[in-house]
């Protein structure tokens, strides 16, 4: 008689003990969860580090190739702010929004990829700095599913906000950041206690900093920021935080959503821009 030994994980979804070839999670439901693809998927989601690092990456690879794409009209301005800047041609062709790209060219897939695309290096640098300390806080404290919701939806309805009040041309994550900032905003004032102040007013402090460069700084778009802020605190309110409650099949199902559309809209502009880049050679 020879005895099969059955290997127990733990369930991507609930994170209870299973057997690795359980049909069905008996605690949750989700189907296969011993299956490897969504075992590294779930690793993956649960380290917040992980997700904010990838997003940096995509914006990375995407400030890269604005680059690239026309490399004759780079910018190479004095002003530190310009430095190295990716020609209006080849923002607009990847997917820059605003009053111009919207009202005339009806491109409004574009609310979406503006978020990813970034006018100098100084410009994504600090975006993705503020990112990179913003981003892991709100993937722990809301999950990963509910922090993808509120960068993606935060952004494109602060780039909505800046094309109904007349924004011409304009393009950054900064819409996405003050969202997280909106969802931190709503987190410490809602937790309370000493730990939730003390997040509530070091997030009131950004909001004021933002509010004062925007004063002071040109060609910044206010609009955007206000609304993805806005947006930001109304999404932590609807979809609620991790501690107040768990994640739902809505909650990943939403984000699912969104990632998709994100990649899809995102892979168009890529392709579609070097059909337009080949074309003119």
């Amino acid at each position: 008689m020879t005895e099969q030994r059955k290997k127990s994980i733990l369930c991507p979804r609930c994170r209870k003990l299973v057997s690795s070839d359980e049909e069905y999670c008996p605690y949750c439901g989700m189907s296969r969860p011993g299956s490897w693809w969504k075992g590294s998927l779930s690793r993956f989601y649960s380290n917040p580090q992980d997700l904010v690092r990838s997003i940096i990456w995509l914006n990375a690879a995407l400030f890269i190739f604005s680059i690239l794409l026309f490399p004759t009209r780079i910018g190479f301005s004095a002003n530190p702010f310009a430095f190295l800047s990716p020609s209006d041609e080849s923002l607009f062709v990847l997917g820059a929004t605003g009053t111009i790209p919207i009202g005339i060219f009806r491109r409004w897939w574009t609310l979406v990829s503006a978020n990813f695309l970034h006018g100098s290096i100084l410009h994504i640098f600090f975006n993705m700095a503020a990112l990179r300390q913003l981003g892991p806080f709100v993937a722990a404290e809301y999950g990963a599913s509910r922090f993808l919701s509120i960068y993606i939806i935060s952004g494109v309805a602060g780039f909505l906000v800046s094309y109904v009040a007349g924004i011409p041309f304009t393009i950054g994550a900064s819409a996405s950041l003050t969202g997280l900032i909106g969802a931190i905003l709503y987190y410490g004032k809602s937790r309370g206690g000493i730990y939730g102040q003390a997040i509530y007013k070091q997030a009131t402090g950004w909001v004021i900093g933002i509010a004062v460069i925007g004063l002071l700084v040109p060609a910044i778009n206010n609009w955007a920021h206000g609304g993805g802020l806005a947006c930001g605190l109304l999404i932590g309110w609807l979809l609620g935080y991790e501690e107040k409650r768990p994640e739902t099949s809505f909650h990943r199902g939403l984000g699912a959503f969104l990632v998709f559309i994100t990649a899809a809209i995102l892979v168009w502009a890529v392709f579609q821009s070097l059909f337009l880049r080949f074309i003119r050679m």
